[in-house]
């Protein structure tokens, strides 16, 4: 059984990444599941630190970006909006090459809190980094009022 709410599809996705930051670094959804999605970021000079290895914080933007669109997708999006609260990252290897690939999958989906872990691996399918995302769920009401 999907979690999703609506039909979301790879291409609905793609369409509301453009001209975002996923847009910029060249994040895309290659999967989505019946409750999880995955993602595939390159290691290039956009998301290379210094050392021209993997920075932790394109990292922390793929795992952020695949919480976040797992989190707003299984939500009612005509009544609700989701933001992030906190996130972690433990970073275990260095990505050198190619593509890292995160795979978010809920832990919670509460009322008004929702978890995600982000697990991104390399092409060898070694895991790079760890990442949890909690997620706040708003009643949209509560957004346009402060706007």
């Amino acid at each position: 059984m999907s979690i999703w709410t609506g039909n979301p599809t790879l291409e609905s996705i793609k369409t509301m990444s453009q001209g975002t930051m996923l847009d910029h670094i060249g994040i895309e959804i290659t999967e989505l599941g019946d409750d999880y999605l995955i993602g595939k970021m390159p290691v290039d000079h956009r998301t290379v630190q210094p050392a021209r290895i993997l920075h932790g914080g394109a990292s922390v933007t793929l795992a952020e970006s695949l919480g976040s669109i797992g989190a707003y997708l299984s939500v009612d999006r005509d009544k609700f909006y989701t933001v992030g609260l906190e996130i972690n990252a433990n970073h275990v290897r260095p990505g050198t090459s190619g593509f890292v690939y995160g795979k978010a999958t809920p832990i919670h989906q509460g009322r008004t809190t929702q978890i995600w872990e982000i697990r991104i691996t390399n092409e060898e399918g070694k895991l790079v980094c760890i990442s949890r995302i909690t997620m706040a769920v708003v009643k949209k009401e509560h957004v346009e009022k402060r706007s």
